[in-house]
């Protein structure tokens, strides 16, 4: 099976082989995510044998795809919940073998070093950090990366008022808290403002979920961080 081919079906049986160990319904939302998180399409923007990491990587789920189906050279990623990085470590355990994996625990205010990584993903994370720190956590994460290195932003998209309320509900029922979505234009400025080059957007519905991913660069001239905040990005 590539990625080229692969259905929602299998990748959730790809899940499926490898989660075994987590409890029900952590493994429950393991196995589900494909079919409301376009995985799929996020797995086609991993070149094969690339250094990969993932912030906000909860059980390992994507992961765990992208060491089955893009034999990356290295896997990476962080999340608050001490114990969502022990499902990762033991959901990646065999796929990742004789690949370098490093997961950690953030603290919420530290990004690691991401300068080993040609791609870092961004899933599903930027609508639960709170505006008015949003453009110092997108910063963190430009000085963190590699001149060259891409970053992967997929959200959910505020323009789409009804189904982004919809959203709402799934994060108040499965995580207790109400996210804080973002316009995909108010992403794509706010990456712009840091000095990514954007080079790809898209937009997809998943059942209720309107979702939008944007594909940036870091250019290979790449210095710091502009010191003021950019104009309109917090819709």
């Amino acid at each position: 099976m590539t990625v080229a081919d692969a259905s929602t079906r299998d990748l959730v049986d790809v899940l499926r082989r490898h989660a075994t160990s987590a409890r029900a319904l952590d493994r429950l939302k393991t196995l589900y995510r494909p079919y409301i998180c376009p995985f799929d399409d996020l797995l086609k923007l991993v070149p094969p044998g690339a250094a990969v990491f993932d912030i906000g990587c909860g059980n390992g789920a994507f992961l765990l795809l992208v060491a089955v189906l893009r034999r990356p050279s290295a896997l990476g990623g962080v999340e608050v919940s001490p114990r969502l990085i022990a499902n990762a470590q033991s959901l990646l355990a065999g796929p990742s073998a004789g690949i370098g994996l490093d997961l950690r625990v953030y603290d919420g205010v530290t990004i690691p070093d991401l300068g080993n990584y040609e791609c870092v993903f961004l899933i599903d994370v930027l609508h639960h950090v709170p505006l008015p720190v949003r453009d110092a956590f997108l910063a963190h994460i430009w000085e963190a990366m590699a001149p060259g290195a891409t970053l992967v932003l997929k959200d959910i998209d505020a323009a789409s008022r009804l189904l982004c309320g919809c959203n709402k509900l799934h994060d108040l029922l499965l995580s207790g808290e109400v996210g804080h979505e973002i316009e995909a234009a108010a992403a794509i400025r706010a990456l712009d403002h840091l000095g990514f080059r954007i080079d790809a957007v898209s937009r997809r519905r998943v059942l209720w979920y309107p979702h939008y991913t944007v594909v940036a660069t870091k250019p290979p001239t790449a210095t710091s961080v502009p010191t003021s905040p950019g104009k309109g990005s917090s819709r």
